[in-house]
């Protein structure tokens, strides 16, 4: 089942599910395309917070993660 957690750091998220970095990087999340950002920053910032931190809004991103077929876990869009 492919389930992505908004708040656990994004390194663990791709540790986990390593096809969903080009999904990301195409919805905004272009520092991601750097290896190095990707272990640095991306070990202990979320999604939902890396996503506050560039601008994507976060109904933006469950939109996209859910038309990819992913199950977004922490998707409480109203509070945002």
């Amino acid at each position: 089942m492919n389930e992505v957690d908004l708040d656990i750091p994004v390194a663990d998220v791709l540790d986990n599910q390593p096809e969903l970095l080009d999904l990301l990087v195409n919805i905004g999340f272009k520092p991601l395309a750097n290896p190095i950002m990707r272990q640095s920053v991306g070990k202990v910032v979320s999604l939902r917070r890396g996503a506050k931190m560039i601008g994507i809004p976060m109904t933006q991103l469950v939109k996209e993660l859910i038309w990819n077929g992913y199950i977004v876990k922490g998707a409480d869009v109203d509070a945002e």
